[in-house]
Parts: C-alpha cells; structure tokens; sequence
C-alpha cells in the first residue's frame, strides 16, 4: 500500500548491486530503497524481493550474515511474498511520516496505524532472556531477542520496525533530512557540526546542483 500517491509503477532495478547507505540510519536507507521516488517517469523499486531484503538487513547491520542465510534457505516463497509485501507497506509508511514531517504537515492517519501496527507486531515477537558471558564475576543482563521467531520470514520487517520506531520516538528526528536535489531527495541523519548538511552525498547531487546553478546562471547573463 502506497501512501505517497504514486501512481506510476516502479521500474525495477535488476542488479543486484551493493545498496548506497548514504542515510546514516537503517529506517532512512530503507526508505531510500525506492529510489527516485519524485521522478516524473516513476520511482526504481530497489527490493525486488524477498532476496534483496535480506541483502539489505545484512548490510545495514540488522541481520547477521547467519540469519539471513538461513531464512534464505528456510522461508517458503509465499511466506518470502508475503514478508516482502509487509516490508514494502511498512517502508512507504514511513515515507509518508518522514516526508510529512520535513514539509510540515502531518502524516495521513492511514499511515499513522500502519506504522502502529508494525511497531505493534515487532515488539509482539520479541523474547526476554536471561544471558551471562560466564564465570562468577562476569555481569549477567536480561536481554530482547526473537528466540523461536528467528527462522520467521518475517524478521527483517519486525528488524526494521524495531530500529524505525527508536529513531522516530527520539530526539534525533529532528535532524532527519531530505538530499536538497529535487531530484533525488533521500533522506539522511544531519550529524554535522552546524546541521547545515543538505546534499546525500556531496559528490553526486551537490556537484550536480552546483552546476546546474552555473548553467542557469551563464544562460541568464547570455
């Protein structure tokens, strides 16, 4: 379910290429998996399945290399179908409450109790237990983990819900940002010292911003 009113399908991007993680927080590269999301000719849908979403919980780091190889041999493909269709309705939640909140208004309630409800199912699947690293002085804690939901299709939505709703119930969003090409648009965590940044990545939209101004400005003295 999309809530950002795209109507256009997104093309699908077939190489299976490293993600660029230029958001500084796993909620914000996932949002940025549909990538130009503003196009006029349509968004590039960079989770193609159920496979993808694995490449992309074990290189943000919300995965282990082992999880993911074992949901990856495990998960039939209609539960890998449905966990993909969850991820996708959970990421454009969030698109809609992320962009919502740069331009000032706030996000359709329809995505509201969307986001509810995955932040519900993630916390509904995680287990209390007891750990000690061993010996008789080592600290013992009790600790969340997903314990017998581990081998679940599932698990990188509960994942990614989890790490979304810290970030959106913390004070960090109010430094979540959107790359200022309109033509891109990704967002990012402002970690610089002035919270100045606005570019996802300097080299890439900055420089292209930088020289479209120059060309608008040569045509406009020509």
């Amino acid at each position: 379910m999309l809530f950002m009113g795209y109507e256009a399908m997104p093309r699908v991007k077939v190489s299976p290429a490293p993600f660029e993680l230029r958001g500084g927080h796993p909620a914000l590269d996932f949002v940025n998996s549909l990538d130009d999301r503003f196009a006029t000719d349509g968004p590039v849908e960079l989770l193609a399945d159920y496979a993808d979403l694995l490449r992309f919980s074990e290189q943000t780091g919300l995965l282990g290399a082992r999880q993911a190889r074992l949901l990856a041999s495990s998960v039939s493909p209609a539960a890998a179908a449905r966990a993909l269709r969850a991820a996708r309705e959970l990421r454009e939640a969030l698109a809609a409450a992320f962009y919502g909140n740069l331009d000032g208004r706030p996000p359709p309630a329809a995505a509201t109790r969307t986001l509810e409800r995955h932040f519900h199912e993630a916390a509904r699947h995680r287990e209390l237990r007891w750990q000690s690293s061993g010996g008789r002085s080592a600290a013992a804690a009790i600790r969340w983990q997903w314990g017998r939901y581990e081998s679940r299709a599932e698990l990188p939505v509960w994942v990614l819900s989890q790490t979304a709703s810290q970030l959106m119930t913390s004070d960090a969003m109010a430094r979540v940002r959107a790359c200022g090409a309109q033509t891109c648009r990704w967002l990012f965590l402002d970690t610089s010292r002035n919270h100045t940044r606005r570019w996802c990545n300097m080299q890439v939209c900055g420089n292209r911003m930088k020289a479209r101004r120059f060309q608008q400005a040569h045509r406009a003295r020509g």
